[in-house]
């Protein structure tokens, strides 16, 4: 497993200058929002959907081991590849339209919802296959069956948690970096359950997230475009539910849960009283308002998804 890691490392390392050249040649570039802060204004033209390269690299690194090696593609294996490559493909094609469009419209919010939930009820009939319906309450070591019940869980933990990592895309670095940080928890949990294929993929992917943001950091050379954040997204929902820490993954994702929570708090109040509580949402951008840098935002906010992943890691042992 660590050998097949670094060479995902080296691979992702050598490969992005060639995939950024490739987008730049393709105009696949960023188009930000007229009521984008200004400055990010500049970032406009930067190469989008990076995310390719930690979604195909670990894919195909892993698919190669499996042939050779202990690795294998079980049902649960499967299922976290689907995800991820899944919705990583819905995003692709949301980033495709705006980059052909230059405009930051993309896929009908109706469409793009609508895949992403027939995504999510045929992940769930997968698993149903072969896996219970329990769900472990966290800190407790509690059981409960929910059975049909079980797929408004998955509906709602794909939907919800793709779309909050969605959010957390918007600063150079930040959603990679909190993405590999929630890695973490379930690489252990893997390791503890004794479920090493999914440990393998986690510790792939964290290491391909570790060769992406070498060049994500402020400034961003790339950017993951939905083709990541969507595939990350889906990916914890993914590794949450066969590893049956469901209702710890809201923990472990504290950050992704306050950066929706702020976009539905703003949007609420301001409907109510037509007065904003935060300076602009997501919340990362309320500190970029208040003169934070994208460093500073990153710092602070990977410092945060450090302490919901220990303490996801906490309850989710207990």
């Amino acid at each position: 497993m660590v050998l097949e890691g670094f060479a995902v490392l080296i691979i992702v390392l050598l490969a992005m200058p060639w995939l950024i050249r490739v987008l730049h040649r393709l105009k696949f570039g960023q188009t930000e929002r007229e009521e984008g802060l200004a400055s990010h204004k500049k970032k406009t033209g930067t190469p989008t959907m990076g995310g390719l390269a930690f979604i195909i690299v670990p894919l195909v690194v892993y698919t190669l081991c499996s042939l050779f090696s202990p690795f294998k593609m079980d049902n649960n294996t499967l299922i976290i590849w689907i995800s991820f490559v899944g919705y990583g493909l819905i995003g692709f094609l949301d980033d495709y339209i705006i980059a052909v469009k230059k405009d930051n419209t993309g896929l009908k919010p109706a469409i793009k919802f609508a895949m992403q939930s027939i995504l999510a009820i045929l992940v769930f009939f997968l698993y149903q296959m072969h896996n219970s319906t329990d769900i472990i309450i966290p800190g407790t070591g509690l059981t409960v069956n929910l059975g049909w019940f079980y797929f408004l869980v998955v509906f709602f933990m794909f939907t919800g948690t793709t779309n909050a990592v969605n959010l957390s895309d918007g600063v150079d670095g930040l959603c990679a970096g909190l993405s590999a940080i929630a890695l973490v928890p379930f690489f252990i949990f893997a390791l503890w359950q004794q479920m090493f294929d999914v440990a393998a993929i986690c510790f792939l992917i964290f290491m391909a997230l570790l060769g992406y943001l070498r060049y994500n950091v402020h400034p961003a050379k790339v950017f993951m475009g939905d083709t990541g954040s969507l595939a990350l997204g889906g990916l914890l929902a993914a590794l949450a539910m066969v590893l049956k820490q469901e209702l710890t993954l809201i923990v472990i994702g504290g950050v992704f849960v306050a950066e929706t929570l702020s976009v539905i708090i703003q949007v609420t109040y301001y409907k109510r009283t037509h007065k904003r509580i935060f300076l602009m949402s997501p919340v990362h951008h309320h500190f970029e308002k208040k003169g934070w840098s994208e460093w500073k935002v990153d710092t602070v906010f990977w410092a945060f998804g450090a302490l919901f992943a220990l303490i996801g890691l906490w309850l989710g042992g207990m």
